[in-house]
């Protein structure tokens, strides 16, 4: 299988569960593949035929941008290292959950969630530490007695009970064996996963807003407008600005084809992503728009007091720009 195939599988998953897709970023660097929005559920995807491509430099940018944008950051592929991905697993790589298509399809067509985590010791599964205390407890077996039937001890039981440690599938099976009910807890896979076997992933964005090149005026400009300015490197636009009201994707780049292509697809992300979308331009451009993305020359940025002002001057060229059909 070829990552063009894995991407046209991924993309009709999406679109057979209700999502909108954007079209695919296929301009390098880029940290992710595919932007997708179902009703409140906004999707970053990130496409690789073998998962351990993905860095951690690109994997933290992800997450930002998931986190700026209110959505969520996957990964998915077909193999990891020489085997291929199991069927409703879930694969950690830097703080992002990696699935194959077959548990992208049961988790958004079928609702049917993973219940698998992957660690290098092997397959685990949370407990609902809750019903196994409440079983135990109804069937008047002792953390003594549970454990001798399992071959663990009794810390381990107890371990599982409070949730803080997870347990083989064959101990998952052989405690729902002995007690009669469903122990297993599910993946929620639109969950940021801060914290995993043992790795911690910090809960406040790594890339601030605000933080931007000092060589880069633009984006000084626009925080100087009352923007906040979250900066990017692998990013189809430069960077997202945010104030109360409006969030923009932001290009900057001289007037060019390569320009006008990367601003046709930041207007097709930003559809997905309910954004506006903006290209600063240095010097000349020869159109206000380039679909939806309005294009502002940096003199007349310059002129600008306030981000009111801006706000104003994207709103009246979008209202200009009549969509294609």
């Amino acid at each position: 299988m070829t990552k063009e195939i894995l991407i046209r599988q991924i993309v009709d998953v999406l679109q057979q569960a209700g999502f909108v897709v954007s079209k695919r970023c296929n301009i390098r660097p880029r940290s992710f593949d595919l932007a997708a929005r179902n009703a409140e559920t906004l999707l970053f995807c990130k496409v690789l035929y073998n998962i351990d491509g993905l860095n951690e430099e690109t994997a933290r940018e992800m997450r930002g941008l998931a986190r700026c944008l209110g959505g969520s950051a996957l990964l998915v592929g077909a193999k990891t290292r020489d085997q291929l991905l199991e069927d409703s697993v879930v694969y950690m790589r830097y703080g992002i959950p990696a699935i194959n298509v077959q548990t992208l399809s049961d988790y958004f067509i079928e609702n049917v969630p993973p219940l698998v985590s992957a660690s290098p010791g092997g397959l685990y599964v949370s407990i609902d530490g809750d019903v196994l205390k409440e079983a135990r407890q109804r069937t008047s077996m002792s953390l003594g007695s549970l454990a001798s039937q399992l071959g663990v001890s009794r810390r381990t039981i107890s371990k599982y009970e409070d949730g803080g440690m997870d347990a083989s599938i064959d101990i998952v099976l052989h405690l729902e064996e002995l007690l009669d009910v469903a122990l297993a807890r599910s993946i929620d896979l639109l969950q940021c996963f801060e914290k995993h076997k043992g790795m911690n992933i910090p809960a406040e964005p790594e890339t601030k807003v605000e933080k931007h090149t000092p060589d880069d005026g633009i984006l000084n400009m626009l925080h100087a407008l009352g923007y906040q300015v979250m900066s990017t490197t692998q990013a189809p636009f430069k960077a997202i600005s945010k104030d109360t009201s409006d969030i923009l994707l932001t290009g900057i780049s001289s007037y060019s084809s390569a320009m006008i292509k990367r601003a046709d697809l930041m207007s097709s992300i930003s559809c997905v992503t309910m954004t506006k979308s903006v290209f600063i331009i240095n010097g000349e451009t020869k159109s206000q728009n380039v679909e939806n993305t309005v294009l502002i020359e940096k003199r007349e940025l310059d002129k600008l007091s306030g981000r009111e002002e801006l706000s104003e001057l994207i709103d009246e060229r979008t209202k200009r720009h009549i969509p294609k059909p």
